[in-house]
């Protein structure tokens, strides 16, 4: 799983669970913000919308969990 890192002046960091990389941030696609899971698909990372909504929901049902 790539998980978008952070997004900095013309580069992308991204993690893919042990390592992390940079690219170029014209690789991403346009709607891509940190946090999103990606894939790449013709050179471009673009947001893979069911991976992100479940890593999201997992996240607030963890932090959830903190406070009760």
């Amino acid at each position: 799983m790539l998980i978008i890192d952070r997004i900095t002046e013309g580069i992308a960091v991204i993690e893919d669970g042990e390592n992390y990389f940079e690219v170029p941030r014209k690789m991403l696609a346009e709607n891509i913000r940190e946090g999103d899971v990606v894939v790449l698909q013709n050179d471009t990372y673009v947001k893979d919308e069911n991976a992100t909504d479940e890593r999201r929901k997992k996240i607030i049902e963890m932090q959830n969990n903190l406070w009760e």
